[in-house]
């Protein structure tokens, strides 16, 4: 079987898009014939996070990272974050000669900028110098692709998301029936980036819902009262939320895609959403969303759309698809040069 090492600082028992993508994708690849492993933050010593204590950073002796790596013999080496155990892998990538690819999720000088005041171009330098050594960089929709070359990254690579349309599906309204309608939903982490409180000030007449945790929980339980807060959900408690309610909001403006966008389209559920990467390439048919600068507008014109329409939309983004982008994308950690004279 074709050997294949993801290295990612983005692991369990964190729950985003991340996380979610990289484990499902590897799945995947095993049916197409890869040995998947993941050098992961699970093995080390970790601490958290400044200012976000639920993203935990290793703390690994890079003598462990190279062990780890040579020891896997891979054929693929594909590095995923860009922290402490993604540069690592990354200076041993290129001390040894060996390619790899690479993928970009998060906008985080965005997200940095929301905490520190540090320049977002500070951030992009170093993110360029990162992705710059790799062969390729797995980025998530064409927007995206087309802000980091006006941002002078290059060798991008297409690499999309999925869903998995049989486990999230439209089901009886169960929950909040109790509460005065519509039921506006927003799923995700519940912090600064994240722009949670944009959702929480709409005006719109109904019963606003956030499902997730994060380190702006305590704050906007106090300041929005009236709105109800669910916590972390997963699994079947998750999208029953999702059945339940009557449009998913999705307020971020820093997202490189949105998974939740399409876990909620699959379950029948309408998303309203601001015009911005991510829902952008997300929300290419007007049927399953409604963006707007407006958000209160998005989400009026988005309670008027069909669950139909939102169901088949999202069944258009499977995971297969999204494991065969990655794997086309891959590169041997030599070349046939390479591997001839050793």
């Amino acid at each position: 079987m074709t050997r294949l090492i993801i290295v990612t600082d983005a692991w369990h028992p964190q729950v985003n898009g991340v996380v979610r993508s990289l484990e499902r994708v590897g799945r995947e690849l095993v049916g197409l014939g890869y040995d998947v492993s993941y050098l992961t933050p699970e093995r080390f010593w970790t601490m958290p996070l400044p200012t976000y204590p639920e993203i935990r950073l290793s703390l690994a002796p890079f003598g462990a990272i190279a062990e780890t790596i040579e020891g896997g013999d891979p054929d693929h080496i594909h590095i995923a974050t860009e922290g402490p155990l993604g540069l690592m892998a990354r200076f041993h990538c290129v001390t040894n000669r060996l390619r790899f690819t690479t993928s970009y999720h998060t906008r985080f000088p965005e997200y940095v900028a929301a905490r520190l005041p540090v320049p977002s171009e500070w951030s992009y330098a170093y993110l360029r110098w990162f992705h710059a050594g790799a062969s390729a960089t797995l980025v998530p929709t064409p927007s995206v692709a087309r802000d980091l070359e006006a941002r002078e990254f290059t060798n991008l690579s297409l690499w999309s998301r999925g869903v998995d349309a049989a486990q999230f599906a439209p089901g009886p309204k169960t929950r909040f029936t109790d509460l005065p309608g519509p039921h506006m939903l927003y799923v995700g982490r519940v912090a600064v980036e994240k722009n949670v409180e944009a959702f929480l000030r709409t005006d719109v007449q109904g019963t606003k819902i956030v499902v997730g945790d994060g380190p702006q929980l305590a704050e906007l339980k106090q300041r929005y009262p009236e709105a109800v807060f669910l916590g972390k959900r997963v699994g079947d408690d998750l999208i029953t939320a999702y059945q339940s309610a009557d449009v998913f909001v999705f307020p971020s403006k820093t997202d490189t895609f949105g998974n939740v966008m399409i876990e909620a389209m699959a379950c029948g559920l309408p998303v309203a959403a601001y015009p911005v990467m991510g829902p952008v390439d997300v929300l290419t048919d007007p049927r399953a969303g409604s963006m707007d600068e407006n958000l209160n507008q998005a989400i009026r014109k988005a309670l008027l759309l069909n669950r139909d329409d939102a169901r088949r939309h999202a069944q258009r983004f499977t995971w297969r698809e999204c494991a065969e982008q990655f794997a086309a994308s891959l590169v041997h950690v030599r070349t046939e040069a390479e591997e001839v004279a050793a």
